[in-house]
Order: C-alpha cells, then structure tokens, then sequence
C-alpha cells in the first residue's frame, strides 16, 4: 500500500474567515484531520462533514493526547495511506512543535508539506486596535513563549529585551504575566509603559485589558479574562482605544449558530460575518432527494400543466437536478407559470434564468395558497415540487376549488444531521455549550432545522437558548420545546440579520 502524506496546517487565531485558501483546499482533499483546543471554534463546525476528525487538544496540565502521541499517530495514519491533515492554531512553527511532528515523519519516511497560518501574535493585536508596530512608537517586534514547565521560572533575558525598546508579545503567558511583568520592572522598564492583556481574541468573546506594567498583575487578578490570551508591552497599546474597529461592528461579540442545510449556508453566512458576527455552521438537517418518483412522470407530461411551484430553494436544487438526471430540456417550461413562496426561493430560481411570476405578500405557505387560488384559472394544472413533509397550509385553500386540479408531488426529504461524532474527546457537547451560551443567536429557517437541533441538546439547554426564527412555523415549533425566540419581521434573509442584530443589541444593554 502507498504511503499517505501529511500536511501540517495552520488555522489562524480563530475567526475562520482568517484560514488561508490554501488551507481551506488541503482540508478539503483530508482523509484525516487531526486538530487541536486553539482551533477555532467556527473552523472545526466549517470542516468537511465526511472527514474523519480526531482531538488532541492540549491545554495547560490537560492533554487529550501527549505530543509523542500526536506525532506517532500522524505517522500511523499516513502509513496505512491516508492524506492527514495536522491543524494547528496560529502558525505550525510559531510555538506550535511542528518540528517536532516534522522530525517524527522524517523518521517514518513520510511525505509532508507545511501551510503557515496567521499567528495570534499579529492578528489578535490588530481585532483590538493595536498596531504591534508604528514608527512614532516602536521599530522592532519581539516574540516570546511564555509558557513555562511546572514549578519552575521563566528563563528570559529581561534586561535584553528591556534594552530592544521594542513591542513584546508574549504567547501562552497568562499564568506568567506577573512574573513578566516583575521581571520587566526590575530590568529597568517604566512601570507605566503601556500593556495588554487580550483574550479569546478575533472570536465573539474577545475582550481585552489596557493597563500598565506594574498595574496589569493586579487588575488582571480581578477582572480574570479567559484563555487563551496572549501579553502585549509597549507604547503601541496606548492605541487601542483609538484604533479599535471590530467592536464598532454591528455583531461583534456574537456567535450566530446557523442551522440550515450545507448547501443552503454560505451566503447567509457571509452577510453575518459582514458585520462582525463568529458565525458557527452546525446545519442540523440534511437534504435527502427522492428518487424515481411522481416527478419523473410529472415531467414527461409537463405540457399539461399551467403552474409550477416552488417553496423553497432546497427544491429548486433538487427539481433541477433530477431534471438533469433524466435529460429534460428546460425549454419546455416556457409555457408554464412560476410561483415561489418568497424572495430567497425566487433568488434560487434565478440562477437557472428563469423569474418567477407569482410571490405573495407574505412569505408563508397559506399566502402562497391563497395568491395562487385567486391568480391560477379555474381549469388551469398545478404541479407542485417540495419536501415530503410540506406545509398543508398550501393546499387548504386551493383544495377550497374544487376546479385546481393540483399534483403535490414530494422531491426530497429532510434528515436530521447526527452530530454524536463531534463530541468526542471534548468535556461537554459542543452544540449543548452554544446553547447555554448567552453571546450565541440560533438562526432558524425551519421547523425541520428547530426539530434536528433539539435532538442534539437537553432541555435545560433548550430553555436557556437565544433564537431567531424566519416565521410563525417555525417560532411555534421552537416554541413546543420551550426556546424563547423572535420572528423575523419577513420571512427573508435581511429580516433575519435586522432580528439578530436586535438580539445583539439587546444583550448589550
């Protein structure tokens, strides 16, 4: 059997749109990933749902796995011919032992490539206002560990690095910051120069202190900011109070957890990082097409009919794929009427060119119903193409007319996504945490995706959730399992971002 090959990858400091394209192709073509606690949260839900993932994560006197562990299993899995991708947060070589794992793959013969990735040392000061350099400040940078064995001190040169007049970021050193910062005072530094404790930081919980050297030890004792974080000294932190721009960003500080589809995702997804959101991909439902069905028939007979219809994006895929499937050519819909349930369904159609004449008022499915019993002729054929478990609320008032011939004919079903894999190696389930997790908005677009969620979490997590739902369905579904939520004002995507920033903004105050 060939051997497999290794890439050693990193992830930035958390927020995922911060992850290099070329990191995001290898993770793509992985048999195996093989990931760490400082990878972002965002990035571990965006990963390929078919890819064997494995945690190693190592924090401070806790290891899921020891690191002669993590590189023997490297070499294991690449010998039985796997790609493995080694994901690290920040940078492989910055602190992040991948020599070390380089040195053991040599030893196995085992092919490797290294893909950097933006260091916490650079970005997290730069999510926080503070540019690590700026000729009116400072002229060099300074990277050191701050992490020391158990028991003993650190074994820095204080006076070396007092003497750089530099800035100096020190990574994994929160335990160590008093220690620093004694040190750095007795080297000679100004006990008022500028310092910085910045924690979590690119992601919704980042929070940051501003302090001096001699002053930081003491506030830091009692504001207690969580890890990871990283110490910045220097006069360039003084800036941060003018220079911060991501806390200014409407959702900054939020965690919005989307919940549809994979393939419904990104450009949602994008609106919500456009303004400052971490977003989290967790789709609690899957898209599951239903083959040889009516449709097929429905479709060598389409001249027959006057309307089609459409109530979601997620059956426009599908309709279209299984058109392709049995080679229909398209043309023959020209004479068919379109109506779509709303402004996202009616988006979709139009990367097939083709528009849609009907769109109710209100996006739902009696509106649908009712707009398409008043415009459709009393003999005219409808053929409808939607999920096996659709809204009755479509066909309660066109059933009214006994004159609507109507063919509801099911073209896919939703499956629930199950997640058990995903907690392995990790203290509690991770949608259970965002659940209680007062920064996270849940986003709902459907009673299927509310229902695919729940079965993922406990109640008491239910209760404590925060959701946004797209419409009254849906909010009633969530409603049944005690999630307090609010309605969208429109069953759109934009009603959806307005609702979630009015959820930031409450939480806020």
């Amino acid at each position: 059997m060939a051997k497999g090959k290794v890439w050693l990858v990193g992830a930035g400091p958390g927020d995922a749109e911060l992850l290099t394209k070329k990191a995001e192709r290898v993770l793509n073509m992985a048999d195996v990933i093989v990931y760490d606690a400082l990878v972002g949260q965002a990035i571990i839900a965006g990963l390929p749902e078919t890819v064997e993932k494995v945690y190693v994560g190592k924090r401070s006197s806790h290891h899921a796995m020891s690191q002669e562990e993590i590189s023997r299993l490297l070499v294991s899995y690449a010998e039985r011919g796997k790609n493995v991708v080694r994901l690290k947060g920040g940078d492989p070589f910055l602190f992040g032992r991948g020599g070390e794992e380089i040195e053991e793959l040599l030893a196995g013969g085992i092919d490797y490539e290294v893909v950097p990735g933006i260091t916490s040392a650079l970005a997290v000061p730069a999510y926080n206002g503070i540019p690590v350099t700026h000729r009116d400040y400072c002229s060099s940078l300074h990277i050191i560990t701050g992490h020391k064995r158990r028991g003993k001190s650190l074994e820095l040169d204080y006076e070396a690095l007092c003497r750089m007049d530099g800035t100096l970021v020190f990574l994994m050193g929160v335990a160590s910051t008093p220690e620093i910062c004694h040190g750095l005072i007795a080297a000679g530094m100004n006990p008022q120069m500028p310092a910085a404790l910045l924690s979590q930081g690119t992601t919704a919980g980042q929070q940051r202190l501003i302090s001096t050297v001699s002053e930081l030890p003491r506030r830091m004792e009692k504001e207690r900011l969580s890890t990871p974080a990283i110490l910045l000294i220097g006069k360039v932190c003084a800036l941060a109070g003018d220079f911060d721009w991501y806390e200014k960003l409407p959702l900054a500080g939020t965690r919005v957890v989307l919940t549809r589809p994979k393939q419904r995702m990104y450009r949602l997804a994008e609106k919500f990082r456009s303004l400052g959101a971490e977003v989290l991909e967790f789709p609690s439902i899957q898209i599951c097409p239903i083959k040889r069905t009516n449709l097929f028939r429905a479709l060598a007979q389409i001249e027959t009919y006057q309307w089609l219809v459409f109530t979601s994006p997620s059956g426009i895929d599908v309709f279209f794929e299984q058109c392709a499937e049995v080679k229909f050519d398209i043309r023959k819909l020209s004479n068919l009427k379109i109506a779509v349930i709303g402004s996202g369904t009616a988006r979709q159609l139009e990367q097939h060119g083709i528009y849609a004449d009907l769109i109710p008022e209100e996006y739902s499915a009696a509106a649908l119903g009712e707009a398409l019993a008043k415009k459709a002729g009393k003999q005219e054929r409808i053929l409808i193409a939607r999920a096996e478990a659709g809204s009755p609320d479509l066909l309660a008032r066109l059933r009214k007319d006994v004159c609507h011939p109507v063919d509801d004919i099911a073209i896919y079903r939703t499956e629930a996504v199950d997640r058990t894999l995903e907690n392995v190696g990790r203290d509690r389930p991770v949608l259970e945490g965002l659940a209680m997790d007062e920064r996270a908005v849940f986003v709902f677009t459907s009673a299927s995706t509310v229902r695919g969620t729940v079965d993922n979490i406990s109640l008491e997590a239910c209760a404590r959730m925060r959701a946004v739902c797209i419409g009254e369905q849906t909010a009633r579904e969530a409603g049944r399992h005690g999630i307090a939520v609010q309605v969208a004002e429109k069953a759109d995507e934009e009603s959806l971002l307005n609702a979630v920033v009015e959820q930031a903004a409450v939480r806020e105050k």
